[in-house]
């Protein structure tokens, strides 16, 4: 009897073992979550941030972030993946069909919105990560950009005197020239956009240089 009451006694107790793993579970999830997304604030305001200080901004301790990355180049990493995996949430649902010219003003608009969120985040991972890396993360917004760019070539909307490779450089320096500007106060917020696109059509119509 007193055998078979201890045996009930440990079986009773193993839900309760599992839901506190559960929550243990929850809690380093939503440590993770407020982390990655006091990084871009942090940094936003101070590029150099220490991993204390990116730990204040996400409300947690400094080695409850360390359980979750084990350098602040990992944290940069997995801060920049998570910001283009948002990102690519929003332009995944950009309509691209139809004439490629407003179809590419429309996918403009959201990537300069989504660039200025990102921005601090991109420079720092500049510095700090490989270069490789950070065209590994940016494939899929570039291969969007690359087959709209290349459909509006071949339709005649687009120059086809250049190459789309250059078409893409211009496009990224514009946009971080816009961003740029921005923050030194030379161009509205609410006008880049505008300014940006009119700039990029303004360089790729086709007119008479195919």
């Amino acid at each position: 009897m007193p055998n078979g009451k201890g045996a009930a006694g440990a079986g009773e107790q193993k839900p309760v073992r599992r839901g506190k793993t559960a929550n243990q579970r929850a809690d380093a999830q939503r440590n993770r979550a407020k982390i990655l997304a006091a990084t871009p604030d942090a940094l936003r305001k101070d590029p150099d941030a220490s991993v204390a200080g990116i730990a204040a901004e996400a409300g947690v301790g400094r080695m409850t972030l360390y359980g979750h990355f084990k350098t602040r180049a990992e944290l940069i990493d997995a801060t920049l993946a998570d910001s283009l995996e948002r990102a690519e949430a929003v332009l995944a649902d950009v309509p691209l069909d139809g004439d490629p010219g407003q179809a590419f003003e429309a996918l403009i608009a959201p990537s300069w919105m989504l660039l200025e969120h990102i921005r601090a985040v991109l420079v720092v991972a500049q510095r700090e990560l490989q270069p490789a890396r950070i065209r590994e993360m940016h494939e899929k917004a570039e291969a969007r950009m690359r087959g709209l760019l290349e459909r509006g070539q071949r339709e005649g909307v687009f120059r086809a005197d250049l190459p789309v490779d250059w078409l893409l450089a211009v496009t990224h320096l514009t946009m971080n020239a816009a961003a740029e500007e921005v923050t030194a106060g030379r161009l509205d917020r609410d006008d880049a956009a505008r300014v940006i696109v009119v700039t990029l059509h303004s360089a790729f119509a086709a007119n008479d240089h195919n």
